[in-house]
């Protein structure tokens, strides 16, 4: 068991906590059995932390500062501790441990620190102080105590009914709000950002590619890359940017994550676009963590990892190779066609596509190697005009790879750059790491276990990998039918309901049966839910009991009318 100093917050143990450090007079001969509440902050030694009491039933168990009364009866009270003021606030909590996750919202924790960094709340049981306690300065300590972790997520697991605080910040909830514990309790992970994951490995191999094979002209890297932005964007730079109309169906509470009616967690790295252009940049690459409602299944997770890239071209740069290119124009009065935009001359819009599909291709080859079988399908994106999907041929089959085109004029205008044409796209490390690893499950980069991780540890970042499967266990399958209400009902609220209480546990969700009601018209849905852990077998008995959870919620939150 390590030591935590008080005065040294930078290192914290969830095993045992031992206090050599002054903390006002509590008097002397005291024992415990109680519950302690503590925060650490990786790496600060300037915490501020502070207890709130927020009594609902008993107004007598007020906050009581424990140098005002001096010997203290300390069993089933709750600690907290205000570090820089080197405070102890006591109050009662009720006898049952297991209640206990649920009345920590009575305790609400203001941390005021730099707000990037993780926090942890953990919570020690059975702990015991010395009979040796500091008394303005006489030195003390507490014994080692056994802990448990109550939460181990992000600095905002301290929610009131009123607020979301995610990155120090507070978001007043309102009818927009639809983010939950467990989507925020991931925020802040920044997998492609740590070292030797699969996906750290992706975004590296891309970034060095990107490096070597387009330079400046004074030798330097062309692209500059950007990794760690927040994921909490406005909802003008998510939507109203990229010029995403207002009955998009991206737009929808069923479809991305909100904290509120102004803000909301990313659904694409494209939300920081306008800004980089803004700020003068023509060629950059953005990756981070994206969020959005989904389908549950192997390949579908609400979090995943996008890499973004843009690139834009004066007259000069892009006809500079070209046969009398000082005689061709970027922009003209013209119409909109299946092949350029109204702004753009034909030779202009040809050029950019042309260099766009150049660049994926090599991208590509240098990922997959060279031979590899490329198509490329028109779609539609409201950023971009002609767009494409990439597809690859590979083990026998056409995969989707990335979207891309030539970017609105009208959004790169808006940025002020209204001499410069370009085009950009946006693909999913995820898809590319399954892809190139041969990992089965998107879950699975979510997971801490060494037999998982340790198998990315290689020497260098282009060495050819194919993951080893981890003992396969049996999955356990259990059917949920409803009748729907009779409106208002998402399939993506009913995942985001499952993924919520069953967490990793749900491997997948299929729409298995529907059914309408020849008479009353009532539509019913047959959902199977396989249930898999990575690292054990689970009983029917927890499966059970989970299943049961889902059922009571989706007819409380969902209003839909069960059939089991």
């Amino acid at each position: 068991m390590c030591p935590w100093q008080v005065q040294n917050i930078s290192k914290c143990s969830e095993k045992s906590i031992d206090y050599s450090s002054t903390i006002p007079a509590l008097g002397s001969n005291m024992s415990c059995s109680t519950w302690l509440v503590l925060i650490s902050r990786g790496g600060y030694t300037q915490t501020h932390v502070s207890g709130v009491l927020k009594e609902r039933q008993d107004q007598k168990n007020t906050l009581t500062k424990a140098d005002k009364k001096p010997h203290l009866s300390l069993e089933n009270h709750l600690l907290a501790f205000s570090l820089s003021a080197q405070a102890l606030w006591v109050f009662t909590i009720p006898k049952s441990p297991r209640d206990l996750q649920q009345k920590l919202e009575i305790l609400m924790v203001t941390v005021m620190a730099t707000p990037w960094k993780l926090m942890r709340v953990l919570c020690y049981s059975r702990a015991t102080l010395s009979q040796r306690v500091p008394v303005r300065g006489i030195p003390s300590d507490l014994m080692h105590v056994w802990s448990r972790t109550i939460f181990s997520n992000f600095a905002a697991n301290t929610p009131t009914s009123n607020t979301v605080e995610l990155h120090g910040k507070v978001y007043p909830r309102d009818d927009y709000t639809n983010v939950t514990e467990r989507i925020l309790s991931k925020v802040g992970r920044n997998l492609h950002n740590q070292r030797h994951h699969p996906l750290w490995l992706i975004k590296e191999r891309i970034k060095d590619h990107f490096y070597k094979q387009y330079l400046g002209r004074f030798g330097t890297p062309l692209f500059s890359v950007y990794d760690n932005f927040s994921p909490v964007v406005t909802v003008e730079q998510n939507f109203d940017s990229l010029l995403i109309p207002q009955n998009h169906p991206s737009r929808k509470k069923e479809d991305s994550y909100y904290l509120n009616c102004t803000h909301m967690l990313r659904a694409h790295t494209s939300a920081h676009q306008w800004d980089l252009m803004h700020s003068g940049l023509d060629a950059f690459l953005v990756v981070g963590d994206v969020y959005r409602r989904d389908t549950i299944d192997r390949s579908h997770y609400p979090i995943f990892h996008q890499m973004e890239a843009v690139q834009l071209f004066s007259s000069h740069e892009l006809f500079r190779n070209i046969k009398d290119g000082e005689s061709f124009q970027l922009f003209e009065e013209g119409h909109r066609t299946a092949h350029k935009q109204e702004t753009h001359t034909m030779e202009a819009a040809k050029l950019v596509e042309f260099s766009l599909k150049q660049v994926l291709t090599k991208l590509i080859n240098h990922l997959f190697g060279d031979g590899l079988e490329v198509r490329w399908v028109d779609c539609y994106f409201p950023f971009t005009h002609p767009s494409f999907e990439m597809e690859i041929k590979y083990q026998g089959e056409w995969i989707e790879i990335l979207g891309c085109g030539v970017m609105e004029q009208q959004l790169v205008n808006s940025a002020g750059i209204q001499d410069k044409i370009g085009w950009a796209f946006g693909l999913g490390l995820e898809r590319l790491a399954m892809i190139l690893y041969d990992i089965p499950d998107i879950r699975l980069f979510w997971s801490e276990d060494d037999r998982f991780l340790k198998q990315f540890c290689i020497p260098h970042i282009d060495q050819n990998i194919k993951f080893q499967p981890l003992s396969k266990y049996p999955p356990l399958i259990n059917d949920i039918a409803f009748w729907l209400p009779s409106e208002k009902y998402s399939e993506n609220d009913f995942c985001e309901l499952v993924r919520n209480i069953g967490g990793d546990l749900v491997e997948k969700v299929d729409l298995i049966d529907k059914f309408t009601h020849p008479k009353t018209k009532k539509v019913s849905h047959c959902y199977r839910i396989t249930y898999r852990h990575f690292e054990r077998t689970l009983s029917q008995e927890e499966v059970h009991n989970v299943h049961q959870a889902i059922q009571k919620s989706a007819v409380k939150e969902l209003g839909v009318e069960g059939r089991f």
